[in-house]
């Protein structure tokens, strides 16, 4: 039997890799420690594979064709998609592995869980959404992932509540096989920003606090007590919040924020936490 042996979260901001030295230092030194720390408990935990959840920004989906959720089942990813944004993010253009037989069997179970995710057989290439996280968490590219996209970036929004119970479903495909026995997740996203926008370079860090403080709770009623008007007010990429609502759903337990720092900088309120698995 499968288990998830740990869960994590955070903010993938382009400035995180591609443009540090913006940031005051003192704020790329907390965000770096946290980075750091998450990779060491990764590397303790030895996971057999990472179910990695977050957005893309139009890099494989546009407005014809914007599922709510879609599963990745390849054996590998390319990112940055271009060599291009490789140069913008500061990561060299790669291949990711990829665990194809955990991603079909989360596939499979989640149409069996009355989910209706996009199946991606190949072809899916990552942008900052994953691409960022992992020089940091992962700069060897050794771990093989299962990429979960969720729309966190166009309405109509799956509802908070939906992507928490889809995060739950997850946490259940995982305990149902048992090819994949230490699994990791990582939701990757947020928090307030905006993203082309008059505001951009601005940080709610109100909303962001609260938000934090509901994750530490584990109370799924209040992590899930969103409106989309609530989030609006923390920019159009706040909605990127749908990623770490998964992952709490996945983990079922309360989260510890390993840090927080409002980054205008990077356009970002910067954060990571990690589940007390």
């Amino acid at each position: 039997m499968g288990q998830i042996v740990g869960a994590f979260t955070a903010s993938h901001s382009p400035g995180i890799t591609g443009f540090p030295e913006r940031a005051e230092p003192a704020q790329r030194e907390a965000v770096e420690g946290a980075f750091g720390e998450v990779r060491r408990r990764i590397e303790e935990l030895a996971p057999d594979a990472v179910v990695a959840v977050s957005v893309e920004h139009f890099t494989n989906f546009f407005l014809g064709n914007l599922p709510a959720f879609a599963i990745g089942t390849a054996g590998s990813y390319l990112g940055p998609v271009t060599k291009e944004m490789g140069e913008f993010l500061g990561v060299e253009q790669h291949d990711y592995p990829g665990d194809a037989v955990l991603g079909a069997h989360l596939y499979r179970f989640a149409l069996e869980s009355d989910f209706d995710p996009a199946l991606v057989e190949g072809g899916l290439a990552f942008d900052e959404n994953f691409c960022v996280p992992l020089k940091h968490l992962d700069p060897g590219s050794a771990l093989p992932l299962v990429p979960v996209i969720v729309n966190g970036v166009n309405p109509p929004w799956p509802t908070a509540r939906r992507c928490y119970d889809f995060g739950r479903m997850i946490r259940a495909a995982v305990e149902a096989q048992d090819d994949a026995r230490r699994v990791v997740v990582l939701g990757t996203g947020g928090l307030s920003h905006w993203v082309g926008m008059p505001e951009a370079g601005s940080v709610n860090e109100e909303f962001d606090r609260d938000f934090l403080d509901r994750l530490e709770s584990g109370d799924p009623a209040r992590l899930t007590d969103y409106t989309q008007e609530q989030i609006d007010a923390a920019g159009n990429g706040a909605h990127e919040i749908r990623t770490w609502l998964v992952t709490a759903g996945a983990a079922g337990v309360p989260f510890d924020t390993l840090v927080y720092e409002p980054v205008p900088a990077w356009l970002t309120g910067t954060a990571l936490a990690a589940a007390r698995i």
